[in-house]
């Protein structure tokens, strides 16, 4: 059931925009398979026409795509630095071509939603989804920040960072001059016991 929704879904975005169908047409019968456990894993195979259809059981994958069940949701909302564990196994071309399509495909939404709503309405249903996005981003953010000011300020939770690199340079002050007065003892009693 997820193999068949991840495929549906998939496919609907190489139709929607033709270029990414062309991206992947020079790699047709080659097999990509995607882990992330426990979810059971997905392989798909890429069709003469750039599109994905389900790989046979004796098709070897071309690409292995490793994913944490736990920076699905990351990637999904295209975070990079969730990229960084994402583990990549088989063909370097595929593998290229797989990257930029995750970096530069996405699904046109309000093109759906006109075949349903009519035009004006999807515009209209798309721009408020946009500006509900964005305030639920500024507000995490503005959250973020109050947070951060109140455990600083008000109720000393955190360091501010002037105070922190205050105090990393004066322990550094105090190393270096704890060495010095190690330095002088030692010569100190070295010149002692030579009398």
């Amino acid at each position: 059931m997820i193999e068949r929704g991840a495929l549906v879904a998939l496919n609907h975005l190489l139709e929607q925009q033709p270029w990414a169908a062309e991206r992947l047409r020079p790699f047709a019968g080659q097999a990509v398979e995607f882990r992330c456990p426990p979810f059971p894993d997905l392989r798909f195979a890429i069709t003469d026409d750039g599109l994905l259809d389900r790989a046979q059981a004796e098709t070897a994958s071309a690409l292995v795509v490793k994913l944490t069940p736990g920076s699905l949701p990351f990637l999904l909302a295209r975070d990079e630095t969730a990229r960084k564990g994402v583990e990549i196994e088989g063909s370097a071309d595929l593998a290229g071509a797989v990257d930029y399509l995750f970096g530069h495909l996405s699904w046109d939404f309000e093109e759906d939603l006109s075949r349903v709503f009519g035009d004006i309405a999807a515009h209209r249903l798309a721009s408020g989804g946009k500006a509900l996005a964005a305030w639920r981003r500024d507000a995490a953010l503005r959250l973020a920040e109050s947070l951060a000011e109140y455990w600083t300020e008000e109720r000393p939770l955190l360091a501010r960072p002037a105070d922190l690199e205050n105090f990393c340079r004066d322990v550094d002050a105090l190393r270096d001059d704890v060495a010095r007065l190690e330095k002088r003892i030692e010569h100190l009693s070295a010149s002692g016991k030579g009398r």
